[in-house]
């Protein structure tokens, strides 16, 4: 079986979020004081303590649910409830949180009647009281007691006070030897594909579309996805994990704290994904945004396949190779980079952007042979050389890759000022007809004899 999977539930601003980053041991959802920040399920794997110390920790995927019965702002309610529902439908396990420091509200009672009647009846719940912050709280924790879910387990997320309590709760109510080790396991996340664009390019739908279930909320309001989420997805036999982002717009249009920590958890997607989607909106012009992404993208050297989103919106006003030259003019920067056109909200194009990306993947963890790369680098230096300075002669001694993902290329030369980034970036281009990696980023570095290591000086001479 699958990793056992943990659902916490409860109304807003009892600490879900920040119980999800404790447990988590990094930040995972946003936190912040205003009610139903959380509309998504944002899941994580987070290791659970064995009760013998020195044995391996368990493994859970653990669901932070957005607050029950938040009157949300973009009246998105029905929508967050609904993913709350999908939650507790997959869970394992609930933990029910309530605010000991609050005591018990009418709105704790509505979500207690909801585990009892739906989707949680059946499940094993553990009633946790959070922002038991000292022992002297311990009283105030127990009011949650006439929930009808037995005692509670006090703790405090912020403080970690009385975790190993709600660790032993989770270790009584979950037979973990009847679910696969984290390497085993069904949940492994595969290869990582971050869905980035700005808002209404249409992510959460594709994301959706290639889930197979509506695990995100789709909303033509903008900013409805705040939060970066995580779907595993299988297809065609192959395991990878879908990053949904909250949607980037220009910095200086950022409202509050909210939409700050939504963007720069956009923008770290692209950091910790092994390769991105970029979503254009075909049916607007590109903008600002989109430049802003492609920078983001090129910083960080990620395998890009770019999606020409609601193509179905924009058929009728131009042809396909039409778009790909008004892209090539309008987004500098990623020319070298696979195109597709989809019509996400139709399925239409998922299969062969999955598809680039899986390419793209194993073009980026691609290896060079050092001869046939040496070849390449001669070619290309005998069609072109760096411009002489000062009549000194330019001299490449030899070239070796010595990474992947992305691909990096060392040049050990004579001296590295005789080589500018304009010929920097003309061995990189010209570099691509020779290549297995000729669709991803390429990172180029350039060595002099007074930068080489000693084995490195050895190279050199043997290659005379």
């Amino acid at each position: 079986m699958p990793l056992p999977r943990i659902a916490i539930v409860g109304r807003p601003n009892v600490g879900k979020s920040s119980l999800m980053n404790r447990l988590a041991g990094r930040k995972i959802s946003i936190v912040d004081p205003t009610a139903g920040v959380t509309r998504d399920r944002v899941a994580t794997t987070i290791e659970v303590p064995h009760a013998e110390p020195g044995e391996d920790p368990y493994q859970a995927i653990l669901i932070d649910t957005g607050g029950y019965g938040i009157e949300d702002s973009q009246q998105l309610t029905a929508e967050v409830e609904q993913q709350i529902a999908n939650g507790l439908a997959d869970a394992d396990l609930v933990l029910f949180l309530v605010d000991a420091q609050s005591g018990v509200v009418p709105l704790d009672e509505t979500v207690a009647q909801v585990l009892r009647t739906s989707a949680g009846k059946d499940k094993p719940i553990i009633l946790v009281a959070n922002k038991v912050d000292a022992e002297n709280l311990e009283p105030a924790g127990y009011d949650a007691t006439r929930l009808g879910f037995g005692d509670p387990v006090l703790i405090s997320a912020t403080t970690r006070y009385q975790l190993n309590a709600l660790y032993e709760a989770i270790r009584e109510h979950i037979d973990f030897d009847n679910f696969s080790s984290g390497d085993e396991a069904e949940d492994k996340a595969g290869v990582l594909v971050a869905v980035v664009g700005k808002r209404n390019a249409g992510k959460s739908t594709l994301v959706n579309a290639l889930a197979g279930e509506e695990r995100v909320i789709v909303s033509e309001k903008e900013g409805t996805t705040r939060d970066s989420v995580d779907v595993r997805c299988e297809l065609d036999d192959r395991v990878f994990t879908l990053i949904d982002t909250a949607g980037v717009r220009k910095t200086k249009s950022l409202a509050g704290d909210i939409e700050y920590y939504s963007q720069h958890r956009s923008l770290r997607s692209v950091r910790r994904a092994d390769v991105c989607l970029l979503l254009i909106d075909s049916s607007v012009p590109i903008s600002q945004v989109d430049h802003q992404l492609v920078n983001e993208i090129n910083k960080h050297h990620r395998p890009t396949v770019v999606v020409i989103n609601k193509w179905d919106l924009a058929e009728d006003e131009h042809t396909q190779e039409q778009y790909v030259e008004y892209l090539d003019d309008a987004l500098k920067g990623l020319s070298f980079a696979p195109i597709v056109f989809t019509a996400a909200s139709k399925g239409e194009g998922m299969r062969e952007a999955v598809a680039l990306a899986m390419n793209l993947y194993e073009q980026a963890n691609c290896r060079m042979g050092t001869s046939k790369l040496n070849r390449a680098v001669e070619e290309i230096t005998a069609e072109r050389g760096p411009s002489n300075k000062h009549g000194k002669h330019a001299k490449i001694y030899y070239a070796t890759q010595t990474g992947t993902n992305p691909p990096t290329v060392v040049l050990f030369v004579n001296d590295a000022g005789l080589f500018d980034n304009n010929y920097r970036q003309y061995l990189i281009n010209r570099m691509r007809d020779y290549v297995d990696f000729s669709e991803v980023p390429i990172r180029l570095f350039i060595r002099g004899k007074d930068k080489m290591t000693p084995a490195e000086r050895t190279e050199m001479k043997a290659r005379g």
